[in-house]
């Protein structure tokens, strides 16, 4: 019963170690109900145009000289960039949606574009075109999409995406995936759409997340990992963890020589 007092501080310990380290497969693995879904089609997703997204947009026909003046004439730091394509030089032309969703055009003026998908932006400049040129043909695509990554996944970020369609999955798999202490099970999703911003909650263990409409991501989306309790309860420990390890190890071998030199 004399070393009644030091198991007792030391067993506690023990335990909380124990805590720390034990995670259940549920807490951990991705689509666990996979094999039970039936073989679906993927759904389709359009991302909506939205204030602050900055517009590609090149207009294009078989006479170069009767799209000019679809096109930004002025060439600036601001306003473009250059990129390679098939060996040769393009430029992007961007123009920036204002606070009231509309961009100022060549030509055709002011037109408002938020709120619309990318197919019915372009179906609305090539009817609107179309009465200048014949068969026109128009690119456009977001030259500012980005996804912010935030919580318990290996690299944190903002994370610029080149095309216009990305899954949560995708994006966790740019932030190096979670990291053992993220809740699979409760991921925040925060989607900003005409200046209303919603907060929704995804769960990746079950696979049928897969047909929620926050499976594809949207420009400016904020996805965020909340740390599970092991990373809450280990927070509390904070930096004594490795302090508190070094003790019980002691605290072992002393009980232990004391058991021996006593016998």
């Amino acid at each position: 019963m004399k070393y009644f007092p030091i198991l007792r501080k030391t067993i506690p310990l023990f335990l909380m170690l124990f805590l720390f380290s034990c995670a259940s497969r549920k807490e951990l693995v991705y689509y666990q109900n996979i094999d039970n879904l039936p073989t679906q089609k993927t759904n389709s997703f359009e991302i909506k145009i939205q204030p602050d997204d900055l517009l590609s947009i090149i207009v294009s026909a078989e006479d170069p000289e009767i799209a000019a003046p679809f096109n930004l004439k002025s060439v600036s730091l601001q306003s473009t960039e250059k990129f390679d394509m098939a060996g040769g030089q393009a430029t992007m032309q961007l123009y920036l949606v204002d606070a009231n969703g509309t961009i100022d055009f060549p030509v055709l003026g002011k037109l408002k574009v938020s709120g619309l998908t990318r197919t019915e932006v372009l179906t609305m400049f090539h009817d609107k075109i179309a009465t200048y040129i014949k068969n026109p043909i128009i690119n456009m695509r977001i030259a500012n999409f980005k996804v912010s990554i935030q919580g318990e996944v290996t690299l944190p970020g903002t994370y610029s995406v080149a095309s216009e369609r990305i899954t949560l999955i995708e994006a966790l798999t740019l932030a190096k995936d979670l990291t053992i202490y993220g809740k699979r099970d409760n991921i925040l999703i925060i989607r900003e759409i005409d200046g209303l911003k919603s907060f929704n909650r995804v769960d990746i263990t079950k696979a049928d997340f897969i047909n929620s409409p926050f499976y594809y991501l949207a420009q400016n989306d904020v996805v965020y990992v909340e740390p599970n309790k092991s990373r809450i309860n280990g927070a509390a420990v904070g930096p004594n963890t490795g302090v508190i390890i070094s003790i019980t190890s002691i605290l072992i071998t002393l009980i232990t020589l004391i058991i021996t030199t006593t016998k």
